[in-house]
């Protein structure tokens, strides 16, 4: 029983974030303003990542939580560099 609603609840959260990723992107794309398509890319990458642990938890398997990691590591990096892009005009000094 309780593998049952585990796996509606999984099931559920994914599509969850699928929209979610989908409105994101939207967004991305979409935006009037660089601002927002940065907030976009934002919401893209940690939904991506969510994503990632939900099938982790799905699958039982570790390989995804590694790649939620990264993704988060690399989204991190990513949002300082465009941040620091839209205050100054450039990224490295």
């Amino acid at each position: 029983m309780s593998a049952i609603i585990i796996f509606t609840a999984v099931s559920l959260a994914q599509l969850m974030i699928g929209a979610a990723m989908a409105i994101a992107a939207l967004r991305m794309f979409r935006g009037p303003r660089a601002q927002d398509r940065i907030i976009g890319l934002d919401t893209l990458y940690v939904s991506a990542m969510l994503l990632l642990v939900t099938f982790g938890i799905g699958t039982g398997r570790v390989i995804y939580f590694e790649a939620a990691l990264v993704i988060g590591m690399l989204g991190f990096v990513s949002t300082v560099a465009l941040a620091k892009f839209l205050m100054r005009g450039e990224v490295i000094e």
